[in-house]
């Protein structure tokens, strides 16, 4: 048990001790020491500490005039306790300040290798973050690279996009180059280490056409599918998948059979690039290739196409255009937008569609595009619509007693 509070002596008023019961420092037991005093006709006292950790009468006796003082001028803190509240919030202040220092200081480029990089690997296919990786390289870094975030500019990205065309990029990959620096900056913003305004947001983007313009033929299809499904029975299956049901590669990649119901023979394709899920119906053709394939399905994934290992497919196979090229589909055709990809399939299902008359609306719906704007490039494969509608127009006009003819420039000007 600690022993009882003894007064220093007249020349510490105000500071007391009591020993430790077994503990020594140096020959003489361990003291703790404590003040006591008045503050505006009310009395505190404050334990400081002990011996051993440093204090001494006349340490203790400071501490209570400092305090004495700051209640006299009233400047600084009256209590002990106050005083280490106020010590342990500037220790606060002070390791957030550091802290904001250390974010502020991140560069563009050590961000993008450390954070951003790792995360599109895992995110996208390797043609993609590969992509992401070359234009970093050798266009973003060399003019932003070793800037913090909150330094870099709109002028500074514009550079990039001046530094792009100037070395003749095409636009489409200065857009391209746009996209990833604007994706960086919402991952460091996602990530707490960005707060502000998207550079990008106030860099105007290059003018460019690239819709694909190029879809399939009925026959055209039917010999790549042939090809298809003597060299490669998965990449056969995607295939008529993607155009029988419009799938982008990625939803395809991405079906389980659990999205698959035979019942009602729909498809149900969750977290679209739109951002919804959507529901599509399969062809006959489609079911008997999905229910051949549940047949063989293997029991370790769930997967609708899984690559060889069970796991989830990230991109095309190479030799899908192999197989293009030997259906005699691209030849000499250098515009990419002409040129047959696995995108071309879908692309083929909307324009067949429009072509056989179904209305753009729907054919947005089952595309899942977010805008009809996007669906509208289909629309000169139906000019017979607009006519059409002109014609219904004109017929619900014959009986109409105000209708005005006017057949003749007399006529006209009489009007």
């Amino acid at each position: 048990m600690m022993g009882e509070w003894k007064s220093i002596g007249r020349d510490f008023p105000g500071v007391r001790f009591r020993e430790h019961p077994t503990r020594k420092h140096g020959i003489l037991p361990d003291r703790y020491f404590a003040i006591r005093y008045q503050i505006d006709g009310e009395r505190h006292e404050e334990g400081l500490g002990w011996a051993s950790q440093g204090w001494t009468p006349t340490e203790a006796f400071l501490q209570l005039a400092k305090l004495k003082k700051a209640a006299r001028e009233g400047k600084g803190a009256t209590r002990l306790s106050e005083k280490r509240k106020q010590a342990r919030e500037e220790r606060e202040r002070a390791r957030l300040d550091e802290e904001r220092r250390k974010k502020e200081a991140v560069t563009f480029g050590q961000f993008f290798d450390e954070k951003y990089y790792p995360h599109a690997k895992q995110e996208k296919t390797p043609w993609s973050f590969r992509r992401e990786k070359s234009l970093f390289r050798l266009w973003i870094y060399p003019v932003i690279g070793e800037i913090p975030f909150k330094d870099i500019s709109p002028v500074q990205v514009e550079r990039i996009k001046r530094n792009m065309i100037e070395a003749g990029k095409a636009p489409r990959s200065v857009h391209y180059a746009l996209a990833v620096i604007r994706q960086v900056f919402n991952f460091a913003k996602r990530s707490g280490l960005f707060i502000g305004v998207n550079p990008v947001k106030q860099v105007r983007k290059p003018k460019y056409d690239n819709k694909r313009l190029r879809f399939l033929t009925h026959d055209e299809a039917a010999q790549l599918l042939a090809i298809l499904n003597n060299k490669n029975p998965l990449l056969h299956d995607m295939a008529i998948l993607s155009l029988h049901c419009g799938l982008r590669a990625g939803e395809v990649f991405k079906l389980t059979w659990d999205d698959v119901n035979f019942e009602h023979n729909l498809l149900t394709l969750r977290d679209t690039k739109g951002g919804q899920s959507r529901s599509v119906y399969m062809t006959n053709q489609v079911r008997a290739m999905l229910l051949a394939r549940r047949q063989n399905k293997k029991k370790t994934t769930d997967l609708v196409f899984p690559n060889r290992k069970g796991q989830k497919i990230k991109e095309i196979s190479k030799s899908f255009r192999r197989y293009v090229s030997l259906a005699g589909l691209n030849g000499e055709i250098t515009d990419r937008r002409q040129k047959v990809t696995f995108h071309t399939l879908r692309h083929t299902y909307a324009s067949w569609l429009v072509i056989a008359g179904v209305d753009l609306y729907v054919v947005q719906k089952l595309l899942g595009h977010s805008t009809i704007a996007m669906t509208e490039r289909y629309a000169h494969l139906s000019p017979d619509k607009f006519k059409q509608a002109a014609d219904v127009f004109e017929k619900s006009m014959v009986h109409d007693k105000y209708l005005i003819q006017i057949t003749t420039k007399e006529q006209l000007q009489n009007v």
